[in-house]
């Protein structure tokens, strides 16, 4: 894939016009700081608003970021107060959660963007793992598809030079996250297993049996040099270039069973969304292969269990587009059981346009094998032909002039469930109810310059909020 040669726009452009001006070190730097975490920060210029829950004041949004792990939101932040639109806020705080949440976002692993901008049909973007097919591996593991899916969407949406996106993602891994509270009790989930292999102890351990804990700094060299080397040669260069046979290798030796044809052969799928129209709410909602959208539209129009109609949806053996619209559309929600479902993490962004990307990220596993790709640095995610598919959900919701709503949802096997209630209760203007084990981030919105962006409150995400402040 050839890589465009635009770099961050200024917030004065005229729109379609890019103008070279590339991210600062120092800014980029800032967001591995822990003293960002705090109640609030500023920028020259720009006034931020960064806890549980932001408003836009009066001066006109630039946009929001609404993520599980605060590092994360405040580099989305970041590119859309440089000027970046929401797919391009997107992309980074994607590549940003795999340095700051790699339990869940590992570049090994994949997931699924919902991208939706006034005026035109919404599209979902999924890139799903493929199994590894070398015999032999003991522990098997996925391709690593979140680059071609992240590139595919930057390409399409975005304004940004795709490496200047990569950019804020290699400082934290050079100079260090602070543990956030979710990626430390996902370490202490799973430390057992992950402290036994080798590289995964040199990377989260603090000695032979804890792991680094909520608070510590947290550096990943290697990680960083992977970084370097796709900014450098570019994203085509993990699927058919060097840097996919390092990888293939690594993940041989860690007993993953990957080899390069099956990173040729991992590509992205893009796809119109799910629609349904309600009142006056348009709702579009993530598509199969990304089957968690379809269960949160039928939970959104007629109330039935999300998990039900997913379970239902994958016994009948369809896979197109067209049949689950027909699904939608006639309400049949089917009936059935999962199995217990894969950890994912999911994010929300919205920018000054009235643009919304929703996304939902997995390693079809908490810290996918729980082994290192050697000396990549990068968490294996499991391989989807030993675990069964995550259920990745999200949802916008738009009227007939504004944004009305952006939802995305982790929390196994009721996110799809909490997606369609969060969209309910959008469409119908009440509280979000935070219930069971679903874990929505939402921005809320009344006309595309007064947005409300919302963490789940029993979870440790953060809601970044913008605007141009005259005042400064």
């Amino acid at each position: 894939m050839a890589h465009r040669q635009h770099q961050i726009s200024t917030p004065d452009a005229p729109q379609g016009r890019r103008v070279s001006s590339r991210f600062p070190a120092a800014l980029m730097a800032t967001a591995a700081s822990g003293l960002l975490l705090g109640a609030c920060s500023w920028m020259p210029g720009v006034q931020l608003i960064s806890n549980n829950e932001t408003s836009a004041p009066a001066g006109g949004s630039i946009g929001t970021v609404v993520a599980d792990e605060p590092q994360a939101a405040l580099v989305g932040h970041d590119v859309l107060a440089r000027g970046g639109n929401a797919a391009d806020a997107a992309t980074a705080t994607a590549l940003a959660l795999g340095v700051t949440l790699p339990s869940r976002a590992s570049f090994g692993g994949g997931g699924a963007c919902l991208v939706s901008r006034p005026g035109e049909p919404a599209q979902a973007i999924t890139f799903l793992p493929r199994p590894g097919t070398s015999k032999g591996g003991d522990r098997p593991a996925g391709t690593a598809a979140e680059f071609r899916g992240l590139y595919l969407m930057q390409l399409h949406y975005g304004t940004v030079d795709f490496n200047d996106l990569i950019a804020p993602a290699l400082n934290l891994a050079s100079t260090g996250i602070t543990v956030s509270r979710t990626l430390a009790a996902d370490l202490a989930a799973v430390r057992p297993a992950l402290l036994a292999d080798d590289n995964a102890r040199t990377i989260f351990g603090r000695g032979e049996t804890t792991t680094v804990a909520a608070g510590d700094s947290l550096a990943q060299p290697r990680l960083a040099g992977f970084l370097e080397r796709i900014r450098v040669a570019g994203v085509g260069d993990l699927y058919n270039g060097a840097l996919a046979d390092v990888y293939v290798t690594a993940a041989q030796k860690a007993g993953g069973g990957l080899n390069d044809e099956d990173m040729r052969q991992t590509l992205p799928v893009q796809t119109a969304a799910l629609t349904t129209r309600q009142g006056d709410v348009d709702a579009s909602f993530l598509a199969p292969p990304a089957d968690g959208g379809l269960g949160a539209a039928l939970r959104y129009t007629t109330g039935a269990s999300a998990q039900g109609a997913v379970a239902a949806w994958r016994a009948s053996g369809n896979t197109t587009l067209a049949a689950a619209q027909a699904a939608l559309d006639s309400g049949h929600s089917g009936n059935g059981t999962l199995p217990a479902l894969p950890a994912s993490t999911s994010f929300v962004v919205t920018d000054h346009s009235g643009m919304a990307v929703a996304c939902a990220l997995s390693e079809n596993n908490l810290f996918g094998t729980g082994r290192i790709a050697g000396s990549t640095g990068v968490v294996l995610g499991a391989s989807p032909a030993r675990t069964p598919q995550p259920l990745l959900s999200a949802a916008v919701l738009r009227d007939q002039r504004n944004l009305r709503a952006v939802i995305a949802a982790s929390g196994q096997n009721e996110a799809a469930d909490a997606v369609g209630d969060a969209a309910r209760a959008a469409a119908h203007e009440t509280p979000i109810p935070h219930e069971g084990a679903g874990r929505i981030n939402a921005i809320l919105c009344h006309g595309n310059d007064s947005c409300r962006g919302s963490t789940d409150p029993r979870a440790a995400g953060l809601a970044a909020g913008t605007t141009n402040d005259s005042r400064n």
